[in-house]
């Protein structure tokens, strides 16, 4: 597979999670808050709460697209080992960590205030490994990135 066969590849995926992520975040968390609180009147107050929490918390994940985006550009210009390639991994290992900080302490808060149920808090914490995991993974990406792009550099001054 080329890089520009690869770069379309990406790009189709990207957009196929980004219309995902719309589906969920525009109707789905809504739809399924509404359900609960049909079966669960008392929860009523929890409702709005919860949903702006979760709103914010889809923000950076349309920015790690956008940043995966330009990722999968450089790679259909054959730039896949570039030091751009590097800063935008970094970005996108700060953006999930940084999401990922805010999920938790955004549960717990919810949680303190009487919003939350204690298992919710702790089925939360799987999402926050699941975000950790990522950062993690997308920080040692832009590590092995910028080696390679210098490289790469060094390789093309020696020819």
């Amino acid at each position: 597979m080329d890089q520009k066969t690869l770069a379309r590849w990406l790009k189709a995926v990207i957009i196929g999670i980004g219309i995902c992520g719309l589906v969920v975040f525009l109707w789905l968390v809504p739809f399924m808050g509404k359900s609960v609180l049909e079966g669960y009147p008392e929860f009523g107050s929890w409702y709005l709460p919860w949903l702006i929490f979760l709103e914010i918390s889809g923000l950076p994940c349309f920015g790690v697209l956008y940043l995966g985006w330009r990722i999968a550009g450089n790679i259909g210009q054959d730039r896949s080992f570039s030091m751009e390639n590097a800063s935008f991994l970094k970005k996108i290992a700060y953006c999930t960590a940084g999401d990922t900080v805010y999920f938790f302490i955004g549960s717990i808060a919810l949680w303190l205030c009487g919003m939350s149920h204690p298992g919710v808090v702790l089925a939360s914490l799987v999402i926050d490994f699941v975000g950790i995991a990522v950062s993690v993974a997308a920080a040692g990406l832009s590590h092995l990135v910028e080696k390679a792009a210098k490289l790469q550099e060094e390789s093309e001054l020696t020819i």
